[in-house]
């Protein structure tokens, strides 16, 4: 299967290269990107209405108690009243009491709501990927859906949290506190309305210059990504050439990409800083200027004019004003760097599956006849040449077929389309006599067993790897399924045999016995179709021959499909096709061929050589 070489970015045109043909994508950015992630709530959307419902008991709690300070100076300190300074003082502790509690609870239900919220997204999001054809899964590569699945989501957890507690409070302390001010007094009340557009219109200049820049960022992490998985998956052969050095190099280059990325956004964030201060003191001045004035004039009596305790809760006020808006301008810098999260994660929530099940599906395969019906093939409907070309074949239920051909002749191509790994672009495929695309999924996929090029094996005991054909398998059919596969000897040795523990991806097995594991593997689904795609490549010639005597004896009925490399593994076939850059160019038994097939002859006569036969000869 050709993998994507880049990443596809919402709105970005990306390179991919598909069967070696070169090929480009685009994905616009995600319309409605509040409502598709906000899906994602369910069950906490309770916990997301109660934290920003006690954040607002708290703010409005916070925004009386200047007033109340302002009482207790005015009417308990300066007219020396100590049943009044024991109200104030009283009503203050409640309410300060109160406020603690609704801001503990605010928080409380805030980290419920966004650990619960990034939980379901990140559950969304893998359960997507599951559903994805491998047309789509080729859009995105996959150190690009790892990031999605940690960094982004991460980060619109952290938003989301912000936004349903400080994003709540921030409007409300402004509002409320510009009111309260308001009613003490109007005049200076009204520099609050200066200072909030001037900050206002800073932000949002700041944000549209910085969102790109994010963008890329995330764009870069995706290449880390893939790096880092790259690295560790090759780390055999990085170390067996001495290599590490240059794979640090590159590991290094796009890590300083990142830190380049990021100073230069924190650069032009740093603005909101200078801008918040300039405000904060500019009020400050202004609201210490024109109280100082007012209080001097009226003498300090609250009939004529401001007094203390009213300028001192006007200067509370300002400092809650302006907080609130430092508070604003945090979540600006948040909501900036997740928006391009959102959009990156909804990419993948909104992607459709390019294989899916009819209105009316069937419901069983009643044989494992196969027909290729001038079947055509393109990784991408803007591919320069077809994947597979004009492929005409009938296959009888129970036959072996033999598929031959070099490197890139799309032999892998074309039997990833009897499992609808991939769907035909032109023609059609039938397989037990109707079209694949009218099975139900699962049930085509039950009926086809595949062991691919690429041996996949997963972390946990022998027994349970093999389960994975039939989770029901008893013990008995296990041990029948590895003697097929000529793996039973081999496990039968181990210190825990069938309980043996594999590492991630079997590497403590050797290349043969991961093989025979995955053989024995899909034979434990009884399919009705067999298809093996260089399966035995890692194998010796008797252990091939034996297991292709298994499946002549045992499995009579199944048709198999056997890729190989080596003319061996495919002489007794029934029938045998030789493939050329996508096209079936010969097909006849082992000694059609050899008599008119001028490449199936030379692929003979080069695996078949004897060292010293060309001198003879010459």
């Amino acid at each position: 299967m050709a993998s994507p070489s880049g990443t596809e970015r919402g709105g970005v045109v990306n390179e991919a290269t598909q069967g070696g043909t070169k090929t480009v994508i685009r994905q616009e950015r995600p319309k409605h990107l509040v409502r598709t992630l906000l899906r994602s709530l369910r069950e906490y959307r309770k916990a997301s209405w109660l934290a920003p419902g006690y954040v607002f008991v708290e703010s409005v709690l916070e925004i009386v108690i200047p007033t109340i300070m302002a009482g207790l100076i005015d009417h308990g300190v300066s007219g020396r009243s100590m049943p009044n300074i024991t109200k104030f003082g009283l009503i203050l502790v409640a309410c300060s009491a109160l406020s603690l509690f609704c801001g503990f609870m605010s928080g409380k239900y805030a980290a419920i709501a966004s650990s619960g919220f990034a939980k379901n997204l990140r559950h969304d999001l893998f359960d997507k990927v599951q559903s994805f054809s491998f047309t789509n899964i080729d859009r995105f590569s996959t150190g690009s859906i790892i990031t999605r699945l940690t960094t982004d989501v991460t980060n619109l957890q952290y938003a989301y949290q912000m936004v349903i507690r400080v994003g709540v409070r921030a409007p409300i302390m402004v509002i409320v506190a510009w009111l309260f001010s308001f009613r003490i007094s109007p005049s200076i009340s009204m520099i609050f309305l200066a200072a909030i557009p001037i900050l206002g219109v800073g932000l949002i200049g700041l944000s549209v210059w910085v969102h790109p820049i994010f963008e890329r960022i995330f764009h870069t992490y995706d290449h880390l990504n893939g790096v880092v998985e790259e690295n560790l998956q090759g780390i055999r052969v990085v170390k067996s050439y001495n290599r590490e050095d240059h794979e640090e190099g590159k590991f290094g280059r796009i890590s300083m990409a990142i830190y380049r990325g990021f100073m230069r956004a924190e650069h032009i964030m740093s603005f909101t800083v200078p801008l918040l201060n300039f405000c904060i003191y500019a009020a400050l001045v202004l609201i210490s200027w024109l109280g100082a004035r007012q209080i001097v004039a009226s003498g300090n009596n609250a009939a004529m004019g401001l007094t203390t305790g009213d300028l001192t809760a006007l200067v509370t006020y300002t400092m809650q004003i302006l907080m609130a808006m430092n508070m604003v301008a945090m979540i600006v810098v948040m909501v900036i760097i997740s928006q391009a999260s959102a959009e990156r994660i909804c990419q993948v929530l909104v992607e459709r599956s390019t294989v899916v099940d009819p209105v009316h599906p069937l419901d069983e395969v009643p044989d494992g006849s196969i027909e290729f019906d001038h079947v055509g093939f393109r990784y991408s409907d803007t591919s320069e040449r077809p994947v597979l070309d004009d492929i005409d074949l009938a296959i009888p239920s129970g036959q072996t077929i033999g598929i031959v051909g070099g490197t890139g002749s799309a032999k892998s191509s074309l039997v990833q389309l009897i499992p609808r790994l991939y769907d035909v672009t032109e023609g059609s495929l039938k397989v037990g006599g109707h079209d694949v695309r009218e099975y139900d999924l699962e049930v085509l996929r039950d009926q086809v067993a595949m062991v691919l090029q690429k041996n996949v094996l997963f972390s946990g005991t022998i027994a349970e790897n093999l389960r994975w054909g039939n989770p029901e398998a008893t013990d008995e059919q296990l041990r029948h399924a590895c003697r097929l596969a000529q793996a039973d000897g081999f496990i039968q040795e181990l210190p825990d045999k069938y309980d043996t523990m594999l590492d991630e991806g079997g590497s403590n097995l050797s290349g043969g016995q991961r093989q025979r594991l995955c053989i024995a593997r899909a034979l434990l689904k009884s399919p009705r179709i067999l298809i093996l795609d260089d399966s035995t490549s890692a194998v010796d010639t008797k252990t091939d021959q034996l297991i292709r005597t298994a499946f002549r004896d045992e499995i009579p009925d199944t048709t198999k499909i056997i890729i190989a490399q080596r003319v061996a593994s495919v002489e007794e076939s029934d029938l045998i096709i030789v493939m050329e850059e996508g096209r079936i160019i010969d097909r006849g038994t082992h000694t059609e061929l050899l008599a008119s097939c001028p490449e199936y002859r030379s692929i003979y006569e080069s695996q078949t050589r004897q060292p010293g036969q060309e001198e003879e000869k010459a």
